[in-house]
């Protein structure tokens, strides 16, 4: 079976698993019939794998480090999508603490991979 390089970078498998806990937020505000903001977070939780792979697939370091920089802002729009859902009550503050902390570990992670690359 082919494998990418992507699929060997601890950041791509951490953005996977942050990924599929956003995707179960946005499947119970689709049941709340709240098809934007489950439509944008999906988008944004996407956005950090694919900008990580998307990357990996580059010729150069300096067009790896463009997209991981894409990858990294992604963290940033989840969190701050994640913050008003909280405050409208549509997410719970544990799982709100939870999801920024993975969030930030997923920031610091790829900032460090991306110094990594010089």
């Amino acid at each position: 079976m082919a494998k990418f390089r992507f699929q060997d970078l601890k950041i791509w498998e951490m953005s996977i698993e942050i990924g599929d806990k956003l995707f179960d937020i946005a499947d119970g505000l689709e049941k709340r019939k709240l098809f934007r903001f489950a439509e944008q977070l999906r988008g944004s939780a996407m956005s950090m794998s694919n900008n990580i792979a998307e990357g990996s697939g580059s010729v150069s370091k300096k067009e790896f480090k463009y997209f991981l920089n894409i990858a990294r802002r992604s963290t940033f729009e989840n969190a701050n999508i994640l913050i008003p859902l909280n405050r409208r009550q549509l997410l719970d503050k544990k799982n709100l603490d939870s999801q920024l902390e993975q969030l930030d570990i997923l920031c610091r992670k790829i900032t460090n991979f991306k110094k990594s690359l010089a």
